[in-house]
């Protein structure tokens, strides 16, 4: 795969960078459906690949992306989900893996502390591990694979909280679980922008409500916060569960509020534009693609020993150099790109990728 150039692109930037922008994607997109392997045979390896929970679409793009690539280096690859998108029901997938002894484990965590002690047995039985998209602590990986810099995400959704509020009024945070890693780690950078740097200062976060990546919740939510809320501006949604459900309930009540966050530009479609009849002016999200093969590329890189995970190693997938980087808790992870922004001029292309 060659590495994506992606930039956040502000509503007000000059219409041709988008074009620029769609069009790397799209050739991006093409070059990794190649799946191309980019490290020495993994044949025979078993990768054991664990998501969050079951009917997420952001989750499936990147896990058919990751298959693809391991299984082109020759690896096999068993996708599992837990039952519900708790620590628990993870946990319970992962004692059944570490039994089944896989040379590698790579999961999206449902908690960043509870999973620890099975990763760590994991780990200690010789089998590599893994993250991508919400990283477990640092004692409970090798390496996170971080779909974006956490700084980055979090600016960017506080920008655009600024930008649709007109920079003053109340916003409200929709979130998937109170203990998913990576939302928690945005929500962080938001709320200290929001405390720190005057550029917000007119703003109010009123509350942080959490959908648990489930479409009914995520709706009822919504319900209740503009409900709660008269005066609410904009809802942020940094789950593509959280903000497809957002979308159609206020877009269906033609509500005042407006929404933003990170979502799946197949789902938002219908729902994105710079009018009163949309309930999204744009949102962003990153190549799900990229993500499900660099993750692969990773953990077959930790398989192979290319890497371990250790600070400043560095190793090349489909002709790419990557570093391995420090991640904000302290551990190591491999950072894919920056946000990319879906808006009415974006959109319709896109959403013929995911």
């Amino acid at each position: 795969m060659g590495q994506l150039q992606i930039k956040t692109i502000f509503p007000r930037e000059e219409k041709n960078m988008n074009k620029k922008v769609v069009s790397a994607l799209l050739c991006g997109a093409m070059i990794v459906g190649a799946a191309s392997p980019a490290f020495a045979a993994a044949e025979g390896k078993k990768i054991a690949l664990v998501g969050k929970s079951a009917g997420n679409a952001f989750f499936e793009v990147a896990a058919k992306s990751f298959v693809e690539t391991a299984e082109a280096a020759g690896a096999t690859v068993d996708v599992v989900y837990p039952e519900t998108a708790t620590a628990d029901a993870q946990i319970k997938v992962l004692d059944n893996l570490i039994s089944q002894q896989p040379d590698a484990i790579c999961i999206a965590a449902n908690d960043v502390n509870a999973l620890q002690a099975k990763l760590e047995e994991a780990m200690d039985a010789g089998i590599k591990v893994s993250s991508f998209d919400s990283a477990p602590n640092k004692d409970s990986r090798q390496v996170f694979i971080n779909q974006a810099g956490t700084k980055a995400v979090g600016k960017a959704l506080m920008d655009a909280v600024l930008d649709i509020t007109g920079g003053e009024g109340q916003f409200a945070i929709l979130s998937a679980t109170s203990q998913a890693a990576n939302q928690n780690a945005w929500i962080a950078v938001m709320q200290d922008l929001l405390e720190s740097d005057e550029a917000y200062a007119g703003l109010e976060l009123v509350e942080v409500a959490y959908g648990d990546d489930e479409p009914q919740k995520s709706t009822d939510q919504t319900a209740a916060l503009v409900q709660n809320y008269p005066d609410l501006k904009v809802i942020c949604a940094p789950t593509t569960v959280g903000i497809a459900a957002a979308a159609k309930y206020l877009q269906d009540n033609e509500s005042t509020c407006k929404l933003t966050g990170l979502g799946l530009p197949s789902e938002m479609i219908e729902y994105t534009g710079d009018d009163d009849a949309h309930s999204c002016p744009y949102f962003y999200l990153w190549d799900m693609v990229g993500l499900g093969a660099l993750s692969a590329n990773t953990t077959i890189a930790l398989i192979n020993g290319d890497i371990t995970g250790a600070l400043d190693e560095t190793f090349t997938a489909d002709d790419v150099e990557y570093t391995i980087t420090e991640a904000d808790d302290g551990g190591t992870e491999v950072v894919l790109g920056e946000p990319l922004q879906f808006n009415s001029e974006n959109i319709e292309e896109m959403a013929k990728l995911y």
